[in-house]
């Protein structure tokens, strides 16, 4: 079992995480490396000259760059190609996934009132049969509907019968399942909260019901008419699934200790409807620019390794294997990770500054948080203090890809501007915008397109995965010539000054046989799981606060049972 352990308090890392923002006049303060100066390199403009390159890709790819497609190919070209001019070296981490295509489907009410209804099919939902099923509306005696208990004296008897169950508490491919089990033929699962439900069943489940998501509004409509008698359903869903291959984009830096690797992370896929330039080209194109511009620094004390995920709109495919495949194949490279920094859109259109709420100051979070993840938070936390830039938590869920690394126990935290949640009076206040409509109108369709991006949000986001990204390196700088001051030179030598010769006895001792410097062992690796000859072992990673001339430090080292 691995522990991870801080050899300072987070409370000094993070002072002197802020002395590094706010001091001026130090003797690094314009040192190439440094916060300020890292930070300003990280442009807005070229984070969004990258995304028009990802839209352009979209454009000549069916309009999405979804994970199996020509479009990521395309996406992962110009990742590889940008990162390479910059002077890394890539490596592509494949493995297969089920693909799958939305051919057409359709929610239709039939009684007591004939319509259609929106609907967003869940991702790795089974198929209808063919011409849709047909059934009276069912809902279980607990509305989450998690535990086969919740259907228990439901009547589900009918030819076909239709659940309608409340998202919350457990996953979606759960509630299909279970749904499913109790003998419903489909399941409908409307929102807990405004905005549409865009979910994912997280794996292809053969005994979970044909499902779908609907509005919070939707699904209490349909509640209320059911309270009055039988509410008719029909649901039908054609689509194609098959395996397909696709793979990851791994970097890392020359520089810096394999001892202490911060790793960064975003999707580079879209969902199959639309581009996914804010979902999740924005995070791509920030990390992207970062590494770009890391490379221009000489020396890191800390190794940043970069990787661009794939499949991570059809369940966190492409981190869970990452991360697995370390796990079963060399723990020594995992626990060498011990912060891991996830970007998931920063530049939703009506924004917030959210901030992996790792301390849990105001949600609780419903995953276990890594030690050591409050003090990565607090790294953002400080920055944005520092600065005077407004921030809110977001809720540490894990549901993006940080959600691997912190069930392994790696320290997380991340940035995000908001999906599918609701605007507040409050954060209107904060950060400008619209109250009461959702943070990114265009999640997951075909108008998150490069006019779905605020500027202003890429630009706060970006500068913050700059400063944290340099933070956390620790850039060595130069020694700079000539800055001894007046009076530092050697005084000549006077006379009587000079060394008294060695008396007999006092010369050194010949070194006696074992008395070598003892060699520290190695442990060799490629850096991605993989041990090779002439590699560099990866190790814990160093969270740092730097002043000039002092570093406090967050080091989270490893021990067996």
């Amino acid at each position: 079992m691995r522990s991870r352990t801080a050899a300072a308090t987070a409370a000094a890392a993070t002072a002197a995480l802020a002395l590094t923002t706010v001091t001026a006049g130090s003797a690094h303060a314009n040192a190439p490396g440094d916060s300020p100066e890292f930070t300003e390199s990280v442009t807005v403009d070229n984070v969004f000259g990258h995304l028009e390159q990802l839209q352009s890709i979209a454009d000549a790819n069916d309009g999405n760059r979804g994970a199996g497609t020509a479009g990521y190919e395309a996406s992962a070209a110009y990742v590889e190609q940008t990162l390479q001019a910059a002077g890394y070296e890539t490596t592509r981490q494949p493995f297969t996934f089920m693909y799958e295509v939305v051919n057409s489907t359709s929610l239709t009410e039939v009684s007591p009132d004939a319509r259609e209804v929106e609907q967003a099919p869940m991702s790795y939902s089974q198929p209808t049969p063919q011409g849709g099923i047909e059934g009276a509306l069912v809902a279980p005696t607990s509305a989450i509907g998690c535990e086969a208990t919740a259907w228990d004296g439901v009547d589900l008897s009918g030819d076909s019968d239709i659940a309608l169950v409340s998202r919350g508490e457990c996953s979606f491919g759960q509630k299909a399942v279970t749904a499913g089990e109790a003998g419903a033929e489909a399941v409908i699962i409307y929102n807990n909260e405004e905005g549409e439900l865009n979910g994912t069943l997280g794996g292809v489940e053969p005994t979970s019901a044909p499902a779908t998501g609907i509005t919070m509004a939707e699904g209490e409509a349909l509640l209320a008419k059911m309270d009055n008698g039988t509410v008719t359903m029909s649901f039908a869903l054609d689509k194609t699934m098959e395996q397909r291959e696709t793979f990851n984009i791994l970097t890392e830096t020359s520089t810096g200790s394999d001892d202490d690797v911060v790793m960064l992370g975003a999707h580079l896929d879209s969902v199959h409807d639309g581009p996914g330039i804010n979902d999740n080209g924005s995070g791509s194109a920030g990390i992207l620019e970062t590494a770009v511009q890391l490379a221009k620094v000489d020396e890191l004390k800390n190794k940043v390794r970069f990787a661009f995920w794939g499949a991570e709109e059809l369940g966190l495919l492409g981190s869970d294997h990452y991360v697995a495949d370390l796990q079963a194949n060399d723990p020594a490279a995992l626990d060498s990770i011990s912060s891991y920094l996830n970007f998931d859109m920063i530049g939703s259109p009506n924004y917030v500054v959210g901030v992996y709420d790792a301390d849990e100051s105001t949600y609780e979070a419903p995953v276990d948080v890594p030690a050591g993840s409050t003090a990565i938070e607090d790294v953002f936390t400080d920055y944005f203090d520092a600065s005077g830039q407004p921030w809110v938590d977001s809720e540490f869920s894990g549901r993006s890809d940080y959600s691997a690394f912190i069930n392994a126990g790696v320290p997380a935290s991340g940035l995000f501007s908001g999906a599918d949640g609701t605007k507040t009076a409050e954060e209107v206040e904060m950060f400008g915008g619209t109250a009461g409509i959702t943070y990114d109108p265009n999640y997951h369709s075909v108008g998150d397109d490069l006019s779905n991006i605020n500027t202003e949000a890429l630009g706060i986001m970006s500068d913050a995965i700059a400063h944290a990204t340099i933070t956390l390196a620790e850039p060595v700088a130069p020694e700079e010539p000539g800055t001894e001051e007046p009076g530092d030179e050697e005084s000549p030598e006077e006379p009587g000054d000079e060394e008294s010769p060695e008396e007999p006895g006092d010369e050194e001792s010949p070194q006696e046989p074992g008395d070598e410097p003892e060699i520290p062992e190695v442990v060799q690796t490629d850096g991605f799981g993989s041990d090779v000859a002439g590699g560099t072992a990866l190790g814990g990673l160093l969270l740092a606060g730097m002043t000039a001339g002092a570093v406090v430090a967050i080091r989270r080292r490893s021990t067996m049972d």
